[in-house]
């Protein structure tokens, strides 16, 4: 079977920064790994970047389930070659006042957002680990700096995958392995998001140019932090338009 060397996994490639995300390492030369629950919601994706000349494959694979986690990587080793990038990009925001929080809902967005980010980052670490390179990025939060009014659920799973990065980096920093956090720190402009403001009673369309960030502009982001020399590693990226508050 014929293999690649320059293979890019983003666990959690949903339609808009992982997408974009995607998109960017596809024309980068990369041979992209779309991982998500149901992978045939990539479908169309992998189409589109197959047509413009690039290498996709969409994978199923649940970042919550251990053994899914284990196979999904070795089987991208084994079958389309050695990992080079691996993006975990899985969200979970969910906005519960905290006594309508339930142990159900905590627990979910924990695993989502913080167990999956572990799995995933255990296990890339172990393909990059011998060949002593690679990197290892996750996608952060406003939620992951600090909490907020009914984010009890999202902060906790946030404040977590931000540590295990600062771990992860520490350890592994020394043995050749580019570990960042991004902190994705205001309003991205998706469907989510722009039903989040329809729902304020805002129209998106009415916004101050720049107010939410565009998933391209983010996916560049990513492209820089992967191309940085040993010797100036940035372990935490914070990604805001010019005029959002700090």
């Amino acid at each position: 079977m014929v293999t690649h060397d320059k293979v890019c996994l983003i666990v959690g490639a949903g339609d808009y920064i992982g997408a974009a995300i995607a998109r960017r390492f596809a024309a980068g030369g990369y041979t992209v790994c779309l991982g998500r629950r149901n992978g045939d919601k990539n479908t169309a994706l992998v189409e589109e970047i197959q047509a413009a000349g690039g290498l996709a494959h969409s994978i199923s694979v649940d970042a919550r389930e251990e053994q899914q986690v284990i196979d999904c990587l070795s089987s991208i080793e084994r079958d389309i070659g050695p990992l080079e990038l691996v993006i975990f990009n899985v969200g979970g925001n969910v906005h519960f006042p905290l006594v309508e929080t339930s142990e159900r809902v905590f627990r979910k967005v924990w695993m989502m957002a913080c167990l999956g980010g572990f799995l995933t980052g255990r296990e890339a670490a172990k393909h990059m680990l011998p060949r002593a390179r690679g990197s290892i990025f996750f996608t952060g939060a406003t939620a992951s700096l600090r909490g907020g009014s009914g984010f009890a659920a999202f902060a906790s799973a946030k404040f977590g995958l931000r540590a295990l990065a600062q771990s992860m980096a520490r350890e592994l920093g020394p043995q050749g392995i580019h570990v960042a956090h991004l902190v994705i720190d205001a309003g991205v402009d998706t469907e989510f998001v722009r039903e989040r403001l329809a729902a304020k009673g805002i129209d998106h369309s009415e916004l101050a140019e720049n107010t939410l960030m565009n998933p391209d502009s983010v996916a560049e982001a990513y492209w820089h932090l992967h191309q940085q020399s040993p010797d100036a590693w940035t372990h935490e990226l914070d990604l805001r338009p010019f005029g959002e508050n700090f």
